[in-house]
């Protein structure tokens, strides 16, 4: 029985320690950001300040990871809070009505030196697989004992495809507003004891 006993804590140990472990994302060092052209010449950036997210790490297999986020639209600025109210309004994320961006994660495969995360995407209540490129840039015991990884991940979508379709055209060609849409990520992740 008690062989029994061992083999069974063995088993479970070996199991646990090849499992993901659970971390959450630490908003004061994180970054949710986007880009866009505006009127073809120039970039505007921005972020959302108000997010939640988890990883499910796995150190040994980052393709076995997972991860899940959450965005608040009326949370987005371009430091120009006439633009911000707009892009809060019904032409572009109506906040009001869908107040949250979510994302949640399908697969990751290697890619080179990093990875790529392919998950569904839901903006205004419409969901479309998308595919982000990321890198994990480091792990690493704070100061107060706790586990956390680092990562940085960039991909790009196009705002139609999610009913996000205010435009208008320029007379020499273009859109006042691009429809791609540039995303970067600047994460730090704390692990869950």
């Amino acid at each position: 029985m008690k062989k029994v006993f061992l083999l069974f804590f063995a088993m479970a140990w070996v199991i646990q320690a090849g499992a993901a472990q659970e971390y959450s994302v630490d908003n004061s060092h994180t970054e949710i950001g986007f880009s866009v052209k505006h009127m073809v010449v120039a970039t505007v950036r921005g972020q959302f300040t108000d997010f939640s997210g988890k990883v499910f790490y796995d150190e040994e297999d980052v393709t076995r990871s997972t991860v899940v986020g959450v965005v608040k639209t009326a949370s987005i600025t371009t430091t120009n809070e006439k633009r911000d109210e707009h892009l809060r309004s019904a032409d572009f994320f109506d906040a009001a009505q869908y107040p949250e961006i979510l994302f949640k994660s399908s697969r990751i495969e290697k890619k080179g030196d990093g990875h790529v995360v392919y998950g569904d995407l839901t903006i205004r209540g419409v969901t479309r697989e998308i595919a982000l490129d990321f890198v994990i840039t480091g792990t690493v015991i704070d100061p107060w004992g706790n586990q956390r990884i680092g990562l940085e991940a960039s991909g790009k979508i196009n705002r139609q495809d999610f009913g996000v379709s205010w435009s208008k055209a320029l007379d020499a060609g273009g859109l006042v507003v691009s429809d791609e849409v540039r995303i970067n990520i600047l994460a730090e992740f704390i692990k869950n004891n």
